[in-house]
C-alpha cells in the first residue's frame, strides 16, 4: 500500500464505488476544494480481481492520489448478514436488504482509515433523496463526531446528466451504465435504479439486469444442491465445507442465471417517501428459504414466533442505518441463542425463477423426535387423550356463546 503525498494539503477520503456519483466527485473535489483525494472502496462483496483492478485504474485516471481496497466481506457477514439470515429478514416481505445494510460497516472502515491517516475530511456521493446519506452520516457521526463530512451530490443537488457531462468534457472515464442506471453490488445482491423505478408502473429492461440476463428467455435445466447449516450459519455446499462468504458467493453464481431472487421492491425510505428499486439476490433468496424451513424443523412454535417479532424491527434498524444502536446487540443475542439447534442439511432445487426446498434433515428434528405421525397415528397420546383435548380446547368458545345468548 502506498503512502499518499501530502502535497496540496490534507487529503479528503472519498467512499468510492466507481459509479457515476463517486467517479464525478474525484475530479470535482480536487478542482473545487483544492485538496488531494484518496479513494476508499470497502469490499463487502461483488468485487473480483478484475473489478478491483478496474476500480484502481479508474481512480487513478480520475485523479486520485491513492486508492485503497479493504476486504470486509468476512466482517460484513459476521456483523450483519449472519443476523439477517438468523432472522429471515426481508423488507416488505420481499426485499432481503441487498445493499444498504453494509453502509455502517463501510462508514466504520472509512472512519478508521481517516484516524490512521490523520485526516479530518471524508466525502460520499449520496443524494438528498436516498437512504444512504442517512446511513453513512449517522454511522460516521456516531463513530467519529469530529470528522467533517462532505456531500456535494446531495448539498449541491447535482443531476446525473450534469455529472456525466463534467466527466466527458474532461475526457475522464465514465462508468459502464453512464447516467442511465445506478447499480450497487454487494455480497447479499445487487440493486438497480433507473427511470423505470422512479414510478410504480413498469420493470427495468432485460438488458439492465446484472446477474440474471436471459434467465427466462434462455432458461436453464433444473439443478439440485444441498446446503449445510451449523447454528444458523451456512457452512457447506454440496457436501464441501466452506466459509459462509464462500457459500454465498458460490450460490450467487449458481442461482443468478436462473433468475432466482429477481424482483422490484416498493417500500418506505428512511426519509419518509416511497421508493422503488430493482434487485437481484440469488444467494439471499436460496439461503433465506432454506434457513426458514430448517428452523421450522428444529424450533418450537413459540420460539419461532418470539424470534419473528424481533427480526422485523432489527431489519428496520439495519435498513435505517441504526445498526450501532445497542438495541441491535440485544436482538442479536436472542437471535444467536435461538440458533443453537439450527443445524442440518437442506436440499434445494433451482429452477427458473424459484428455489424449491425439496427436503431437509437435522439431528435436532422435532418431527423425528415424536412417536406420532401427523394424520396417520397417535404417538405419546391415546385417542381418548385427543378427544379430551378437543373438548377442553373448545370450552372458551362454548362459554362465550353461552354468555351471549341474550345479546341484542
Amino acid at each position: 500500500m502506498t503512502t499518499p503525498s501530502t502535497t496540496g494539503g490534507e487529503p479528503i477520503l472519498l467512499a468510492f464505488s466507481g459509479g457515476l456519483d463517486t467517479s464525478f466527485l474525484v475530479p470535482w473535489l480536487t478542482e473545487t476544494l483544492g485538496r488531494p483525494v484518496i479513494t476508499v472502496t470497502v469490499d463487502t462483496g461483488g468485487i473480483d480481481a478484475a473489478a478491483a483492478a478496474l476500480l484502481a485504474d479508474r481512480s487513478r485516471r480520475l485523479g486520485a492520489i491513492d486508492h485503497r481496497l479493504i476486504d470486509a466481506r468476512g466482517a460484513y457477514f459476521d456483523q450483519v448478514l449472519k443476523f439477517l439470515i438468523m432472522g429471515n429478514v426481508r423488507r416488505g416481505q420481499l426485499y432481503p436488504l441487498c445493499v444498504g445494510a453494509e453502509r455502517v460497516l463501510q462508514a466504520q472502515t472509512i472512519a478508521q482509515i481517516a484516524l490512521t491517516l490523520g485526516t479530518t475530511r471524508v466525502a460520499h456521493g449520496c443524494t438528498a433523496a436516498g437512504n444512504d446519506q442517512v446511513r453513512f452520516e449517522v454511522a460516521l457521526r456516531t463513530l467519529a463526531p469530529d470528522l467533517e463530512i462532505i456531500a456535494p451530490v446531495r448539498d449541491r443537488a447535482f443531476k446525473r446528466p450534469e455529472q456525466l457531462k463534467f466527466l466527458e468534457d474532461r475526457k475522464l472515464p465514465v462508468p459502464p451504465f453512464g447516467a442511465a442506471y445506478s447499480v450497487n453490488r454487494g455480497l447479499w445482491g445487487v440493486t438497480i435504479g433507473g427511470k423505470e423505478t422512479l414510478t410504480s408502473e413498469g420493470s427495468i429492461p432485460e438488458s439492465a439486469w446484472v446477474l440474471s440476463k436471459e434467465a427466462f428467455t434462455h432458461p436453464r435445466a433444473p439443478e439440485r444442491h444441498t446446503i449445510g447449516f451449523e447454528r444458523g450459519v451456512p457452512c457447506s455446499l454440496d457436501g464441501a465445507a466452506m466459509s459462509a462468504v464462500e457459500v454465498i458467493e458460490r450460490l450467487e453464481a449458481l442461482a443468478g442465471p436462473f433468475g432466482i431472487g429477481r424482483g422490484i421492491h416498493l417500500g418506505d425510505t428512511v426519509i419518509g417517501t416511497k421508493g422503488r428499486v430493482a434487485f437481484e439476490a440469488p444467494a439471499a433468496e436460496v439461503l433465506l428459504n432454506a434457513h426458514r424451513e430448517l428452523e421450522k424443523l428444529v424450533l418450537t412454535g413459540r420460539q419461532a414466533r418470539i424470534k419473528d417479532t424481533l427480526a422485523q424491527p432489527y431489519g428496520d434498524m439495519v435498513h435505517e442505518g441504526q445498526h450501532l444502536d445497542p438495541a441491535c446487540r440485544d436482538i442479536e443475542a436472542l437471535l444467536s441463542s435461538s440458533q443453537r439447534r439450527v443445524s442440518g442439511v437442506v436440499t434445494v432445487m433451482l429452477r427458473p425463477g424459484s428455489a424449491f426446498v425439496e427436503g431437509l434433515i437435522s439431528p435436532y428434528s422435532l418431527m423425528a423426535a415424536s412417536k406420532g405421525v401427523y394424520g396417520e397415528s397417535a404417538g405419546e397420546w391415546t385417542p381418548a387423550d385427543a378427544l379430551g383435548y378437543s373438548k377442553i380446547l373448545s370450552l372458551p368458545g362454548i362459554f362465550y356463546k353461552r354468555a351471549g345468548v341474550n345479546e341484542k
